[in-house]
């Protein structure tokens, strides 16, 4: 597809670098209905792309222009639909943009440093590109908007399609769980009284941050002393975001327990609702004791299995103690696609490692692994189905060929709107981007 149908058309996130700062001479260098487009403006955009780590090369501008008179072109449409942007929409988009800056920068004085200008200012100035940018992408959501498309439409659409322009489905896995937590109690306590600790030689004058290398279970932050950075409070755990908050410069949490673990938390600033911390992160820790009983529990399952006194999938409703699967008989959904298909970048290193000696109606032995968090758990497996690698067919793989075939669809009526609204809106380009070699025919008359 090419790069225009997509949902962000390289907008402008915010006026990087202002014609005075640049030293720019600034000019209009094209006009689209009522709508300008300044050289400042092109500019802007290609520093944020620097910025963004995005190579140029000297058709950058012409590229950057290109998409600017899409988005003027989508932005008349939406004034002439009477597309409106409510204040709040424009303050919660200003309010993420400048969480996201502030979070690169360093913080609000790093941000009003860079821009030069305070915050209350750069939200004024942002105020109306932010919302065009809105209206932008409403126009836009509106013009791609998904049509229906019948079985029949995607059978004659795949048979149109050029077979080797078709994508290689990997092999894929269908596979169900049984699974088997340890007992908890004992080692809950035990990682309780190791935070306790820790934390008491803290109030005792220890760095915190010392003892995060030593100890702490979180390999993102550990060696730089358990320290997150910036971080807005929506992007943590909510227990640990609330015990953060709710500290002062300096003090240190209570244990907090997450889904990922146990956790003492160091507040060092916040600001807002973004707040920097450091912590150490401990999880509980099983025994062989531990580990032998969940084995021989999933062994005698395996066992009431292959002795035929229950189907995989009567187990798993039945003893599975993974109430998501469980519910499914065992039955592993993939969370990419919502599909019971997984290739085998999408599994778990230790469930491959399990199911590539596997054949259909296999069941594994009982073997230790984690959970997305990082929490021990213990479960068997059984491959339910082995799907061969193969070129996408409407027969096996049609979710995807349906995807295929709607993107042509909603691609050939943008092309094709485009080209209208191109023959009937005033477009006048400087005289200096009327060479550039532009994806479009339309823009220069």
């Amino acid at each position: 597809m090419r790069k225009i149908l997509y949902t962000g058309i390289m907008l402008l996130l915010a006026p990087w670098q202002t014609t005075a700062q640049s030293g720019l001479i600034d000019r209009v260098v094209a006009v689209v209905g009522n709508e300008m487009i300044l050289y400042s403006d092109i500019e802007s955009e290609v520093n944020l792309m620097r910025v963004q780590g995005v190579i140029s090369d000297k058709n950058i501008r012409c590229e950057v222009l290109e998409n600017l008179l899409l988005q003027k072109l989508l932005l008349a449409q939406a004034r002439i639909d009477s597309l409106k942007a409510t204040d709040d929409e424009v303050d919660m988009q200003i309010d993420q943009r400048l969480r996201m800056m502030m979070a690169q920068l360093g913080g609000e004085k790093a941000t009003e440093d860079y821009f030069h200008k305070p915050v209350f200012q750069l939200k004024r100035e942002w105020r109306e590109t932010i919302r065009e940018q809105i209206l932008t992408q409403r126009m836009q959501a509106m013009l791609t908007k998904d049509a229906p498309i019948t079985p029949d439409e995607v059978k004659k659409a795949y048979r149109k399609m050029a077979k080797d322009s078709l994508p290689i489905i990997p092999i894929q896995y269908v596979l169900r769980q049984i699974v088997v937590f340890p007992p908890a109690a004992d080692a809950k306590f035990d990682v309780r009284e190791r935070l306790l600790e820790l934390r008491e030689r803290i109030v005792k004058g220890e760095k915190f941050s010392t003892l995060a290398i030593l100890y702490s279970e979180d390999p993102g932050n550990r060696m730089r002393g358990g320290e997150l950075g910036l971080r807005p409070r929506q992007e943590l755990a909510a227990p640990f975001a609330n015990a953060a908050m709710a500290l002062k410069p300096g003090q240190v949490s209570p244990i907090v327990e997450t889904e990922f673990g146990f956790h003492i938390i160091q507040l060092i600033e916040k600001e807002g609702d973004m707040f920097n911390a450091r912590h150490i992160l401990m999880r509980p820790q099983y025994t062989s004791d531990d580990r032998a009983t969940a084995f021989r529990t999933l062994d005698s399952i395996s066992t009431v299995i292959k002795d035929g006194s229950l189907t995989f999938e009567q187990a798993a409703l039945r003893l599975s103690q993974d109430p998501k699967t469980a519910a499914n008989g065992g039955l592993i959904v993939n969370e990419y696609n919502l599909s019971s298909r997984f290739e085998k970048d999408q599994l778990h290193p230790s469930d491959y490692g399990v199911l590539r000696d596997m054949q259909p109606g296999d069941i594994s032995v009982p073997f230790e692994t984690t959970d997305k968090m990082g929490n021990t758990q213990y479960k068997i497996l059984q491959l339910v189905e082995l799907i061969p690698s193969h070129p996408a067919t409407v027969d096996d793989d049609y979710a995807i060929v349906q995807q295929l075939a709607q993107q042509q669809q909603q691609q050939q009526a943008f092309n094709a709107w485009i080209s209208q609204k191109q023959a009937s809106t005033y477009i006048r380009l400087d005289d200096d981007f009327k060479q550039c070699a532009f994806q479009r025919t339309g823009w220069v008359k």
